[in-house]
């Protein structure tokens, strides 16, 4: 359909033009994709994009009714969005097929262009349309340079294919939310139907872990000097818990953590749990200080009227290597349960298991003015670092008692004393084989995340290693 969008713009254009938009603009909306977090999925096929046409940048767009915005970015670092006027994607949704500018100072369209005659110099552009099955445009995937390109028929094909690959995306992203709205309806059927809901109960299953995946990091990043551990045990495979912990960079030699659990489940306990990752990540960025972060979310919580009174316990902290060694860290609490600093017997002191108390601390989304507790601590070299969620505490040993935090405490004293130094993973690996032992399994979700400062090599550079998400679920025979 060349030519849906006269200008990539409906001022100015034919009535025709005008509605063509405006249904190319319903189906933006309809695929809910504007201004979601970043996603793996995409962040792969900018990269790979990239390393096809052997370009510096790449990037997956939408074009909205105003602006055109960034789902992925390679080689644009912090870029999120741009004007329509200022984007050569408006251009590029004008055709079915690639757009290809080998020299863009030597094109009519383009020589005048800001991407090209302002200060980024794009000298080659090339890019395809984002298409659906109904025939809207929804956006490109671009490569770009700021020299010259030329390009092979295949390698045009590639790019149409990269654009099938993130409409094939959008499309499953869409029939996983479309599942989830379904879930409940389907469920109320269940006695008139038990074949078809246990059926249906099923399909769901996948896409709720789908979805429950998508708000964990899909792996930790290397922090030198730092193994990083983390586990992740859903007690219900049909529905979606609000657990969730996350590492990430906030600058040059500081890194951020936090683990929470937001109350209740659902897709609405999920698009809350992303929302407070998205918030806390961009906070935390901007404001230095850990409480004001706490703070700044707790307001957000607030205002969002989709919240309603769910409530998000919270741990946040921040990693700063310390010159003797190891981590100066600052863990800033909301009403979540105590992390426990591990401790290996030294210089005559016995092996020992903190709990890193932070009394007074508020939790989230109840008061406007909710005060937040910092302490700061270091993590010396052969010490651990345990954040858990209260699933943990909250279940059955085998004996059936009650795994408190007393009992906590003690299974993680006995951990440092038969450790020479307590290391992310394999206290992370322990803690896995202990939830396999309760009969019944956790009572709720279970949200752990170990931090170790590693010893240093002969030559005095510290050794950085992480470890990656890991899941599990209820046993077969617990009903969910």
């Amino acid at each position: 359909m060349p030519g849906d969008e006269q200008d990539g713009k409906p001022a100015g254009a034919s009535e025709g033009s005008r509605e063509r938009e405006a249904r190319r603009i319903a189906a933006v909306r309809r695929y809910d994709i504007l201004d979601t977090p970043p996603d793996g999925a995409f962040d792969r096929i900018a990269a790979l994009a990239a390393r096809l046409f052997d370009v510096p940048m790449a990037t997956v767009t939408i074009v909205d009714s105003d602006r055109v915005w960034f789902k992925a970015a390679y080689g644009l670092e912090g870029a999120t969005q741009t004007g329509r006027d200022a984007s050569l994607s408006t251009s590029a949704i004008l055709s079915d097929t690639p757009l290809i500018i080998p020299d863009t100072r030597h094109d009519a369209l383009t020589r005048a262009h800001p991407m090209v005659a302002g200060p980024a110099g794009i000298r080659f552009y090339a890019a395809a349309p984002i298409t659906t099955p109904d025939g809207h445009r929804l956006g490109t995937v671009d490569v770009l340079d700021t020299r010259p390109h030329r390009i092979a028929p295949e390698e045009a094909t590639a790019l149409t294919d990269l654009a099938t690959l993130v409409m094939d995306q959008l499309e499953l992203r869409l029939s996983a939310l479309r599942m989830l709205r379904r879930e409940r309806e389907l469920l109320e059927a269940a006695h008139a139907a038990r074949d078809r809901a246990e059926q249906e109960r099923a399909r769901t299953a996948a896409f709720a872990a789908a979805l429950q995946s998508s708000l964990l990091p899909p792996n930790l990043p290397h922090v030198p000097g730092l193994q990083a551990a983390c586990h992740y045990t859903t007690a219900s495979v049909h529905d979606i818990g609000g657990d969730f912990y996350d590492i990430f960079p906030l600058g040059a030699d500081r890194w951020a953590f936090c683990l929470g659990d937001v109350s209740g489940r659902g897709a609405t306990v999920a698009a809350l749990t992303s929302m407070i990752r998205h918030t806390l990540r961009t906070t935390a960025l901007l404001e230095p200080d850990p409480r004001t972060v706490l703070e700044t979310l707790n307001a957000a919580l607030l205002a969002d009227p989709a919240a309603g009174v769910r409530l998000c316990t919270l741990i946040y902290g921040t990693l700063v290597p310390h010159p003797a060694g190891g981590f100066t860290i600052t863990l800033t609490g909301g009403g979540h349960p105590p992390a426990y600093h591990l401790r290996p017997a030294h210089q005559g002191l016995p092996p020992r298991a903190e709990p890193m108390q932070l009394s007074g601390g508020m939790l989230l989304g109840v008061l406007a003015e909710a005060p937040f507790v910092s302490r700061t601590f270091r993590l010396a070299p052969g010490e651990a670092l345990l954040l858990h969620s209260d699933g943990l505490t909250a279940s059955c040993t085998s004996h059936g008692a009650r795994f408190d935090e007393m009992n906590l405490a003690a299974h993680l004293t006995h951990h440092a004393a038969t450790s020479t130094a307590p290391r992310a993973a394999a206290l992370i690996d322990d803690l896995a084989a202990l939830l396999v032992t309760f009969p019944v399994g956790p009572a709720d979700d279970v949200a752990l995340l170990a931090l170790s400062a590693t010893l240093s090599e002969a030559d005095g550079s510290p050794v950085g290693a992480s470890g990656t998400t890991r899941t599990s679920g209820p046993r077969p025979h617990v009903r969910a």
